[in-house]
């Protein structure tokens, strides 16, 4: 995040966080947070809300300028683009942009990027767990396959 967006996201939220008793709060009030508009327990909507925020749209211009960085963060953009598409991408972004703020001005801690490969490390690990469950629910062994390297 460039040094201008971040101070308009702290000129705008402040730096004292005991307003939002948790992250959740905070994430609703810049209007980051998905919805649940459920009726008879039928998801209607879960789109987030249209709230006139300038701190929410200086996170999402911050989330869109992720796309071609080496961060962690940009990892986390780029998949979920692929995933969800553009648009949500970049708000699924602002909001994990939103719970690190949150997180370093409540608890005075500082942001550590690991980096793309890290990440992507982590995501790999937990596909794999993942398969592997599944595999195990249904009857089945996932046995990896070594492949030989060439001489």
């Amino acid at each position: 995040m460039e040094e201008n967006t971040a101070l308009k996201v702290v000129s705008e939220i402040g730096t004292d966080m005991s307003r939002w008793p948790t992250v959740k709060h905070f994430c609703s009030w810049l209007g980051l947070s998905p919805g649940n508009k459920i009726s008879g327990g039928k998801v209607l909507s879960s789109k987030t809300k249209r709230i006139p925020n300038r701190a929410a749209s200086a996170l999402r211009m911050a989330a869109l300028t992720l796309v071609s960085s080496k961060s962690a963060l940009g990892a986390y953009y780029r998949r979920m683009r692929s995933k969800l598409g553009a648009p949500k991408a970049i708000t699924a972004t602002a909001h994990k942009l939103a719970r690190l703020i949150y997180s370093m001005l409540k608890n005075g801690s500082e942001y550590v990027d690991r980096g793309q490969d890290y990440y992507e490390e982590q995501y790999r690990d937990r596909v794999i767990k993942n398969m592997r469950k599944r595999a195990e629910d249904m009857g089945y062994k996932l046995v990896e396959i070594e492949t030989a390297s060439p001489s």
